[in-house]
């Protein structure tokens, strides 16, 4: 028996063992095949293991999406957690490659998968809360958001869980460092039923303002140092 005598339903499970190039391979073979790597069925789970797949054509976003993570573990993850206005001309121009991509790719699954009910994002240092909030608001059955060394993830995050998570039943923030232990009492007072697990997040220092305004920073606890007040230097204090 050749393969496109299968019907659709066996067509469908066997594409689902397949990798995203082995799926992308075989759909290039006929339109039949073609027509099942379309199916929006064929796509309830995707994983990325680096932002470059973000950027390929071998896989589909559609209302099937469920579960989302794209988990990127690279030493470049490092340039991209440094604060900007302490960055190289250098590590500025390997971020610049890349800084958008993952904002970009969640604005897409935003517009197309308002059905998704799990989000893991790791080593994703440039993702913003702006970001996020969209995702919550467009995804209302969103059930476990899970972020992980973020570094642009503040408390406006953890508002907009509380003002748009309704299904929210967990929450990650570990390793971020700009959420604040003042960020996570509010969440969990206005939150009670949420699981939130933030490892080492509140006791990381913040960033910190650029090189003029660094003289402002106020004394804090040994080991610590906190933001300027909101006033000095145009900045805004994280809590």
């Amino acid at each position: 028996m050749h393969i496109t005598q299968l019907n659709r339903e066996c067509l469908l499970c066997l594409f689902s063992f397949l990798d995203k190039d082995s799926r992308k391979s075989l759909s290039r073979t006929c339109s039949q095949l073609r027509d099942v790597f379309e199916d929006p069925t064929l796509w309830p789970l995707l994983h990325f293991r680096s932002l470059a797949e973000l950027k390929k054509d071998n896989f589909r976003l559609g209302p099937a999406l469920r579960s989302l993570s794209i988990c990127w573990h690279s030493s470049r993850v490092q340039v991209c957690s440094i604060e900007d206005w302490l960055k190289s001309a250098f590590q500025r121009s390997i971020c610049s490659q890349h800084e958008s991509l993952v904002n970009d790719f969640l604005l897409q699954v935003c517009d197309r998968c308002p059905n998704l009910v799990s989000v893991t994002l790791s080593g994703c240092g440039h993702v913003t809360d702006d970001c996020l909030a969209r995702l919550l608001l467009s995804c209302p059955r969103l059930r476990a958001l899970r972020l992980e060394n973020c570094a642009r993830v503040t408390n406006l995050t953890l508002a907009a869980v509380a003002a748009h998570g309704r299904a929210l039943q967990t929450l990650h923030v570990d390793f971020c460092r700009n959420v604040s232990a003042a960020g996570l009492l509010r969440l969990r007072a206005a939150c009670p039923s949420l699981t939130v697990s933030a490892e080492h997040s509140a006791a990381m220092i913040p960033d910190q303002p650029a090189r003029g305004c660094a003289a402002s920073v106020f004394r804090a606890a040994p080991g610590r140092q906190c933001l300027p007040h909101p006033s000095s230097c145009g900045g805004r204090a994280r809590d």
